[in-house]
């Protein structure tokens, strides 16, 4: 496994509130984060994850990995209502376009109240190292998030760089961890499965994939993703 590099959150505080949408995203931040001494604890709020038995399936993985980890995990509301409501009328945009943005807004924000009314001064979040997101995306986001509150700093590091990347299907392949195939939301869904059509794939089931199981197809193939 590749070296990691040391880390230094902004303001070289030690504390910070990791936003985290699954296992296989957050297990190489989790682990470079520990491996440079930084005191850390994962907030799960993702009420864009479609169907429940997928986000439930998403949650549990990384609640197991945070459990073997030692580290404390904070389980938010899955408020569906309000994430479909704020979705009105951008039920077409593209993967990357102004529902994306509007999703990554609404889980930053309720990140940033949380470490603004608990103590953390900086937040961050791993959605940033899948190849399939934007990085000026979903930094602008929470930059603007953070920016609310005087006391609180959004982390832009880079998870893919230094091996980031690669060490995050290693860690994900020896852990065995679920291995999602679209980025969550009815409409990623929606679109992954019509991408896969087109391209003479079978549709996705759900909950019979996990990385580092024989058999396993390349995930990275099919856009949006976490690989």
């Amino acid at each position: 496994m590749n070296q990691r590099p040391v880390l230094t959150p902004p303001g070289e505080h030690k504390k910070v509130l990791l936003h985290s949408c699954c296992a296989p995203c957050s297990g190489e931040v989790m682990e470079a984060m520990a491996a440079s001494g930084i005191d850390y604890t994962i907030y799960f709020y993702n009420p864009n994850i479609h169907p429940r038995e997928e986000y439930e399936l998403r949650k549990s993985e990384n609640i197991r990995f945070a459990e073997k980890e030692g580290i404390p995990f904070i389980d938010a509301d899955y408020d569906t209502d309000n994430w479909f409501a704020r979705a009105k009328g951008l039920e077409w945009e593209p993967e990357k376009g102004k529902r994306c943005t509007m999703c990554f807004d609404m889980r930053f924000e309720r990140t940033a109240l949380y470490a603004h009314e608990h103590g953390f001064p900086v937040i961050t979040s791993c959605l940033g190292i899948s190849r399939w997101k934007d990085m000026d995306q979903i930094n602008g986001c929470g930059e603007r998030a953070a920016a609310k509150y005087p006391d609180l700093a959004y982390w832009t590091f880079n998870w893919r760089k230094g091996g980031g990347a690669q060490r995050m299907l290693e860690i994900s392949k020896r852990e065995q961890f679920y291995q999602q195939e679209y980025c969550g939301c009815i409409y990623s869904l929606r679109d992954t499965n019509k991408w896969r059509t087109s391209n003479g794939r079978e549709k996705i089931e759900m909950g019979v994939k996990f990385y580092g199981r024989e058999g396993i197809a390349d995930q990275t193939e099919s856009p949006g993703s976490c690989a």
